[in-house]
């Protein structure tokens, strides 16, 4: 049996999905974190145990990995030259590294124009039209990823230590984040000293938690990320009849807090970024003659 691989690496997990030639999916699994950028080795890891997972989910021969070839779309892979450090290391019979975005992308859309939003760890835009594809973002939480939820993390943060020395008033939300570190700034202060984005990610949920229940900072947090999010959709400057699509763990957060001009936009994916990186990987690798089993 020919197969293929597709995976979907992020900055909070990473998933396979083993199929057929044609794209049929046989097993799917999930391990660890896979941003190429932050931890290339990690990633590595990552996404090796995710492929053999999948291929057990399958009841296939993990030792067939090695004669698989893989399409991979992953977060850090649109910058330096990780996307070539990590082609060199992996055990697939061939390996192609895409963005998260472009997997993303061909599972929401399908052939059709219009763009997508990822909105999870780190955050990305991306919009198809007339088969020229146009990406915003995606510069990794340093330095970029406005309205991501390691972003937002980190502003709860921030400003639940302000709040702490009285710069900016206390909330429900900044008492409750601070007991976490068990009301002592200097445990918030050490744990950004080796956090990653999804460990800063991790704290996201709780402002939109707090935000529904009135809480002023959290409303101020989210109202800064959703400006930012939108400020990058005009970018886009989506036409009459392109739909636009919410993806990543925070999309369902989100989608009722954009602008009306965007709520209406909005449609159901196709499928999901995994499933993209299948459908990417069928096409790919038959038109290459490069599958095998």
């Amino acid at each position: 049996m020919n197969l293929v691989l597709g995976i979907d690496g992020g900055g909070t997990s990473c998933r396979a999905a083993v199929a057929t030639a044609e794209g049929r999916i046989l097993g799917r699994a999930k391990s660890g974190a896979a941003n190429i950028r932050t931890d290339l080795t990690r990633a590595r890891a990552s996404i090796v145990e995710a492929a053999r997972l999948a291929f057990a989910e399958a009841g296939l021969d993990p030792d067939l990995i090695v004669k698989t070839p893989a399409l991979l779309g992953l977060a850090g892979s649109n910058v330096g030259t990780y996307t070539q450090q990590l082609e060199a290391i992996l055990p697939f019979s061939r390996s192609i590294v895409e963005s998260d975005a472009a997997i993303a992308l061909e599972g929401a859309l399908g052939p059709d124009n219009g763009a997508i939003v990822i909105l999870g760890t780190g955050t990305a835009y991306m919009l198809r039209r007339a088969g020229v594809v146009t990406t915003v973002g995606g510069w990794g939480f340093l330095i970029g990823d406005q309205g991501s939820g390691a972003r937002i993390g980190r502003d709860l943060l921030e400003q639940t230590l302000l709040a702490y020395d009285g710069i900016r008033p206390a909330s429900p939300l900044t008492k409750a984040l601070l007991a976490v570190f068990r009301d002592n700034p200097q445990d918030v202060v050490e744990f950004t000293t080796n956090a990653k984005p999804g460990d800063f990610g991790g704290f996201a949920p709780m402002v939109f938690e707090h935000a529904e229940k009135g809480d002023a900072v959290a409303q101020f947090i989210l109202e800064r990320a959703v400006a930012d999010v939108e400020a990058s959709l005009r970018v886009l400057d989506l036409r009459e009849g392109e739909a636009l699509c919410l993806l990543g763990g925070l999309a369902a957060l989100y989608a009722k807090r954009l602008s009306a001009e965007y709520r209406v936009r909005l449609r159901e994916p196709l499928q999901d970024a995994l499933g993209g990186a299948v459908s990417m990987a069928a096409r790919r690798f038959a038109s290459s003659g490069a599958s095998h089993g």
